[in-house]
């Protein structure tokens, strides 16, 4: 499987994900700069996190501008699997090709920390692996990581199970004392109703080893792995 991790001015965490994905999954991965313009040859295309363009305006709103995008956009919306984690997240917000909006923590603190996800929805290709209602342990670092969206989207999001994380206690209890931002819903990641884009603002790459404390994040990235070579097809 071939995965492209796209560079943007201000990404810190594309390292650390290229050594998942290859080091880890002997995966073959390449770095797709910012000012590219095809995406051409590739399975998934993961945008990582950091602080692509400095934040400015807000995360993710000129990285959505980048010569790379429209790439993107068309390669998801062509049926592409896509990974946006944390800034990634943000710009897939930013780009429309996820529902709803990042807000400032509701602690106004950056919040860098281990969190419990209760997974609720395992049939997709970012979270085969797991068992639905399993809890994983997954680290944030971030300062706007809380998800909003208005009741109509919520009730969709809902309806059609796009909401594959939530923030929860260690056995499972989704309380707003397991909610690190604020994020409505406790929503840690989402995915489009297609099922192929997945956005969400813990870092797997960060617990790909059991020597980083925790080996959770290895399954969510080996999910799309094993997806790939089974060779499904979402809507098949």
């Amino acid at each position: 499987m071939k995965f492209g991790v796209i560079v943007f001015p201000g990404s810190n965490c594309d390292q650390d994900v290229h050594y998942a994905l290859g080091s880890v999954l002997g995966q073959n991965v390449d770095y797709l700069w910012h000012g590219d313009t095809s995406v051409s040859g590739y399975d998934c295309l993961i945008l990582p996190g950091g602080f692509s363009y400095g934040d400015y305006l807000r995360a993710g709103a000129i990285a959505r501008f980048a010569p790379i995008m429209p790439a993107v956009i068309d390669f998801a919306r062509s049926g592409g699997l896509v990974l946006g984690i944390c800034n990634g997240f943000q710009i897939l917000l930013e780009a429309g090709l996820l529902p709803g909006a990042m807000m400032r923590n509701a602690c106004l603190q950056f919040r860098c920390q281990w969190t419990c996800l209760k997974v609720d929805n395992n049939a997709t290709p970012f979270t085969n692996r797991f068992r639905e209602g399993q809890v994983v342990r997954i680290p944030i670092a971030h300062g706007e990581g809380n998800y909003y969206a208005d009741a109509a989207t919520l009730a969709q999001l809902e309806a059609n199970r796009q909401i594959i994380f939530r923030y929860c206690s260690p056995d499972g209890e989704v309380t707003p004392a397991a909610n690190p931002n604020g994020s409505v819903g406790n929503i840690a990641g989402i995915i489009n109703r297609e099922g192929n884009v997945l956005g969400m603002m813990p870092h797997p790459e960060r617990c790909a080893e059991g020597i980083l404390g925790g080996s959770d994040g290895r399954e969510l990235l080996a999910s799309i792995v094993d997806w790939w070579e089974r060779g499904e097809r979402l809507g098949a």
